[in-house]
């Protein structure tokens, strides 16, 4: 009798500890989607991950307009058979009002030059259907959900409190916004990772700013003083550690099976630019913060330290800050990453890309 109630608790404790290892992350992807590298590998490698539950898709105004964002992600999880997994489009515009329209003098004013601005640079497309039909030539086999992003995000989380991390590899507006209309939900999030900012170095977009959150500084200044769990932070501090060169770009080009992503590498601007110059340097952004989701040990180098985004205008707006003490009222704590791991990253993004 003793021997088997003991096989019955030792079958217990191993049952318990294999649905534990078992139990997958759940995330929601915010993202402005591009074709393949940056956003479209990061989704991508995270709807095939075996500890993550990719939740949902939602889209974001940055590198890319709304529409178009959409049609990248349909097409992508289509390509990998993942056509199941919820596209949600999200807000247009950033927060501060007429900001593409300031985006025109800030170049003048503020040291921008002729520098990068995303979808402020060219008129925004019509509906997503007819960037599907331009790219890919035909109707798409799946649609996005019939809601907005915002109203996702609330609902996911208090559908599942405590057990969702967002990801947020765009601007910030979708998530500054739910937190605005649903404030209850902040304490339901499990975490969030951005990929924003730049603390210890210039920025890349202005002099002072990264892109992400230069683009929208008051939709960041939202999250980053909302009081998240854990907040963590992939910057420039991180991504311009992983230098993404020509050789690297071909040889995960000709990794990718699937034809159809493997044109999208073909024609992806990083293409022309390394055609044009092959000493040319490129970096990572959006796949460090999926990656450190996928496995947290990449992180080798970090600090904790109370952030905040200057959202007056002028020289440094959108600058991201950060405070080890005497810091501003209202902000909080958060992760900056510095390093990561860059060998087993890449062999990490290679081994999905045979995948694809």
């Amino acid at each position: 009798m003793r021997k088997m109630i003991f096989s019955t608790l030792v079958c217990l404790i191993l049952f318990g500890a294999t649905a534990q290892a078992q139990k997958k992350e759940k995330v929601i992807l915010d993202t402005d989607m591009v074709e393949v590298f940056d956003d479209g590998i990061t989704m991508m490698m995270l709807a095939n991950a075996p500890n993550i539950d990719l939740i949902g898709v939602t889209i974001v105004v940055g590198n890319t307009w709304v529409p178009e964002g959409t049609a990248y992600a349909i097409r992508q999880l289509e390509d990998i058979g993942k056509s199941h997994i919820p596209v949600v489009p999200g807000i247009r515009y950033p927060i501060f009002p007429s900001r593409f329209e300031t985006i025109k003098n800030e170049r003048i004013l503020f040291g921008i030059g002729d520098a990068y601005v995303g979808a402020a640079g060219y008129p925004e497309p019509k509906s997503w259907e007819s960037v599907y039909l331009q790219k890919y030539g035909s109707e798409s086999t799946a649609k996005p959900l019939d809601m907005k992003a915002v109203n996702f995000i609330i609902d996911e989380v208090k559908k599942s409190p405590n057990e969702i991390t967002i990801i947020a590899i765009g601007t910030c507006v979708n998530l500054a916004t739910a937190v605005r209309m649903a404030p209850e939900i902040i304490p339901l999030i499990k975490k969030v990772i951005y990929m924003g900012g730049s603390f210890f170095k210039p920025g890349n977009t202005t002099p002072t700013a990264e892109f992400n959150w230069w683009m929208d500084p008051e939709a960041a200044k939202i999250c980053l003083r909302s009081p998240f769990k854990e907040q963590i932070i992939v910057g420039l501090d991180a991504c311009e550690k992983m230098p993404f060169k020509k050789d690297r770009y071909k040889k995960i080009t000709d990794i990718i099976k699937n034809p159809d992503l493997k044109a999208m590498m073909k024609r992806n601007f990083l293409n022309a630019l390394y055609i044009d110059d092959t000493e040319y340097v490129h970096y990572i952004w959006d796949v460090i913060a999926g990656a450190i989701m996928m496995d947290p040990t990449l992180i080798t180098e970090e600090v904790t330290r109370y952030v905040d985004v200057n959202s007056q205008f002028g020289f440094s707006y959108g600058q991201s800050v950060a405070f080890e003490r005497n810091q501003p009222v209202g902000t909080q704590e958060a992760r900056i990453v510095l390093t990561v791991d860059s060998d087993r990253l890449w062999k990490m993004v290679e081994d999905y890309c045979r995948e694809f």
